[in-house]
């Protein structure tokens, strides 16, 4: 097993400037992307997901908050990708449910070598500080694109975009937290590889 997981990305773009230092057997850390909405969620990630996580970014704000969402999960995912490295001794799945009030949100993740995203149902009414579901889904895009994970989001039971949002990123941190452990020596695939 790797003594070391840990990854910095600098990710620069005409849009966005993206900074993530990842460990993922470190703890705490703290998130300043000029969006106080992101920033929300990433402290979810950091906690829920127990992980060693600093992000710092800027993006065209004036434009809209999509540009910064979608870099930052791709940042985020090229990062998780390189702290694996050949994810020798990792769970790879996870299964989690996340309450919050009224909503329920299920995220199944395979870190499988595969990028794949599920996202449903897309139509979840509302926006917080111009972050809405479309932004979550375009951010997990970019994560699972560049992560090249399997994940599957799945609303059970809608409420507020606010709630659907933090939900799905809580879910997502517990999910991340249980597939990264490493809990054995072996790689986990016949195929000897991921």
């Amino acid at each position: 097993m790797p003594e070391h997981r840990r990854a910095s990305v600098h990710r620069i773009t005409n849009e966005t400037d993206v900074l993530v230092e990842l460990d993922l057997d470190g703890s705490g850390g703290s998130a300043a992307t000029g969006h106080g909405f992101i920033d929300h969620l990433l402290d979810q990630l950091i906690r829920h997901g127990r992980l060693g996580l600093e992000v710092r970014a800027t993006g065209d704000l004036h434009v809209d908050v999509h540009h910064l969402a979608e870099d930052v999960g791709i940042t985020l995912g090229q990062a998780l990708r390189t702290a694996l490295g050949d994810a020798h001794g990792i769970e790879r799945y996870a299964d989690v449910i996340v309450p919050m009030d009224e909503t329920l949100v299920q995220v199944v993740l395979d870190l499988s070598g595969r990028a794949f995203l599920a996202f449903e149902p897309e139509d979840v009414p509302g926006s917080v500080n111009g972050f809405s579901a479309y932004h979550l889904r375009e951010w997990l895009r970019g994560f699972t694109n560049h992560s090249h994970a399997t994940l599957h989001v799945r609303i059970l039971a809608m409420g507020e975009a606010h709630h659907v949002c933090e939900a799905a990123i809580k879910a997502l941190a517990r999910a991340l937290q249980r597939a990264t452990r490493t809990t054995h020596d072996t790689l986990p695939s016949t195929k000897g590889t991921l």
